[in-house]
């Protein structure tokens, strides 16, 4: 299966009512964030989300209909569901019913396909063409069961703050055959929200060294790969306080990356990249470059 690389996470915050005393209920919170990658456009529509308590009960957190371009969350979260209270308890899974979408893809002569679930999907922008099919099998009937970590969360009383990870990277890909179309076949990871990760990366000058012409290290990009093949690309920012050049990955589950630098000339870094990271429950992973360009390590963008 050819595979796009990118990831979507959801947090969820699963809320547990403050009172004297103990609660029944406890309030739920949603949250969609996405990473940087290769599509144009990947947008779903969400009209349903339930919490899965012990014998599979549902426990709707909201019915509203919500379509979102995935695109636009990079490294970042957006609320989708707010302080629903839910009766108190313990439950395993969160299932999203996702009743359509649509992706688009780059050619390798620079156009652009769009694969939809159905040709009037109503979340195609107007006037779009529809050039395939996106399949995404039984998730408007069944929806898209995500296990929670541990096996299960429990809600009612404190508050429980839930990562899932879903790797579109390894969740879109071409169907089987000759069809053309594109298929969901989603794979995700579940952990506590305080317990995900960040890797902040900062990059300077060596001493004694310029850029060519009027090229600045905001030319470059840090790239994370997790164990998995799935990357994250973010351009550095200038931090005009330090003058130095940085990002941040945010919102990682626990586990070994590989950290790279890429820019449109040639250089080389101290220390030499890539790197492997292991990044922990609840860890901040710092890493610090000193660049000189004109080396062995051409990258290009």
């Amino acid at each position: 299966m050819n595979t796009l690389r990118r990831s979507l996470y959801a947090v969820v915050a699963l809320l547990g009512a403050a009172a004297c005393g103990g609660s029944d209920t406890g309030k739920v919170t949603v949250r969609l964030t996405d990473a940087p990658g290769d599509f144009k456009a990947a947008v779903v529509t969400i009209t349903e989300v339930d919490l899965v308590g012990s014998g599979g009960t549902f426990h709707m957190i909201s019915n509203k209909e919500i379509t979102t371009d995935l695109l636009t969350l990079s490294n970042q979260t957006a609320e989708i569901v707010k302080d629903v209270e839910v009766p108190a308890g313990t439950y395993g899974q969160l299932r999203f019913v996702i009743t359509g979408g649509y992706v688009q893809v780059e050619q390798a002569d620079g156009s652009v396909k769009t694969f939809a679930s159905s040709p009037d999907y109503a979340g195609l922008p107007a006037g779009t063409a529809v050039d395939g099919v996106l399949r995404m099998p039984s998730f408007a009937q069944s929806g898209l069961k995500v296990n929670l970590p541990g096996g299960s969360v429990t809600v009612g009383g404190g508050t429980t703050v839930v990562l899932v990870d879903f790797d579109v990277s390894q969740s879109f890909g071409h169907e089987a055959g000759n069809s053309g179309a594109w298929v969901m076949h989603p794979v995700c990871k579940a952990e506590r929200f305080e317990l995900s990760g960040t890797v902040n990366v900062t990059a300077a000058l060596a001493a004694g060294a310029a850029l060519p012409g009027g090229a600045t290290l905001g030319e470059m990009a840090a790239v994370l790969t997790n164990d998995a093949g799935s990357a994250k690309r973010i351009p550095l920012a200038l931090d005009a306080a330090t003058n130095t050049w940085g990002v941040s990955f945010k919102y990682l589950i626990p586990g070994v990356y590989t950290l790279s630098l890429e820019a449109p000339w040639a250089f080389t870094s101290d220390p030499t990249i890539p790197q492997t990271l292991t990044v922990a429950s609840g860890q901040s992973v710092s890493r610090a470059f000193a660049i000189t360009p004109g080396g062995t390590q051409p990258n290009p963008l």
